[in-house]
């Protein structure tokens, strides 16, 4: 199994050299990749450009993938978004991991003029045109003459895509186009159980990669874990979870261990990652949780 992790601090006005230096203390770690979410219009947390900002991270690391969380396929140029794929994929030296997804915030689609029951469609539509774009398809005649992407991406004929994706369509669409379903940090396991059993009839052969995304915390010291769980709880009455344990992965490094062998065993998970943005936990707490799960992950 593959551990991950996303940023743990996103509130950093922009600023690329801060996610750098956390990519680099993940690179340095050991962990298999560093990940960004893509959000618009929440104030300082705001992401909308997360392959910007990893060409920033590719800048600083040398080895660690670099994943979107959702790179949000509607709201953009299916081939600007191809050329600027390829061109992050050239620069980190092929280490691009390329999560999609469609959206869901009302006030993005109004914003860039796309309306909310056509982002199905248009994923497709952007996807099918950016994979064939990568395969080196002509994306365009001009004078009788083919218009080809350039650069084409490192990794051939692309960078692995997962997909994000919610409710049964969504799934079953993630699964008909043959790609790994990348689950929600926020729906319960047995949730999940069931996107993963919708998503698995739909594909035409198995799909070895089984990636899934959890808040993690991992401390020996009760007082801390309490503290943490205390904040997650205050998450937890903004979603479909009745309880932290059944979206979140805290304890102590027993109790991480015993619910990541559940979720293998449940899921099939083959990749996880970390999520760490949890407000009040400081910088030294939130890397030595990192260690202790790559820790867990090592005996496992």
């Amino acid at each position: 199994m593959e551990i991950a992790v996303t940023a743990w601090r996103f509130g950093t006005g922009g600023k690329a050299s801060e996610l750098a230096r956390q990519a680099v203390i993940a690179e340095s770690m050991g962990f298999h990749s560093f990940w960004l979410p893509e959000n618009h219009f929440t104030g300082p947390t705001a992401i909308p450009a997360p392959l910007m900002l990893l060409a920033g991270v590719a800048a600083q690391t040398e080895r660690i993938g670099l994943g979107t969380t959702s790179l949000l396929l509607p709201i953009r140029h299916p081939i600007a978004t191809a050329e600027e794929v390829a061109v992050l994929d050239r620069m980190s030296g092929g280490r691009v991991i390329l999560g999609i997804g469609r959206g869901f915030q009302p006030a993005m689609f109004t914003a860039f003029d796309v309306p909310v029951a056509d982002k199905r469609k248009l994923f497709k539509a952007h996807l099918t045109t950016m994979l064939a774009a990568w395969r080196g398809e002509p994306v365009a005649f001009h004078d009788g003459e083919p218009v080809l992407l350039a650069p084409l991406p490192v990794q051939q004929p692309h960078p692995p895509i997962w997909v994000a994706a919610f409710g049964p369509l969504a799934l079953k669409q993630a699964g008909s186009l043959e790609l790994p379903y990348l689950a929600s940090p926020m729906e319960t396991e047995s949730v999940l159980v069931e996107n993963y059993n919708t998503h698995r009839a739909a594909l035409a052969e198995p799909n070895p990669v089984v990636p899934l995304m959890r808040t993690v915390f991992v401390s020996k010291d009760r007082a801390t874990l309490s503290r943490v769980r205390d904040q997650l709880g205050t998450e937890t009455r903004r979603s479909p979870a009745k309880d932290v344990d059944d979206w979140a992965i805290v304890g102590d490094p027993e109790q991480v261990a015993a619910r990541i062998q559940s979720y293998r065993a449940s899921t099939g998970m083959t990749h996880l990652i970390a999520r760490g943005r949890i407000s009040g936990v400081e910088e030294d707490e939130q890397i030595s949780s990192l260690e202790l799960l790559l820790a867990i992950a090592r005996d496992a």
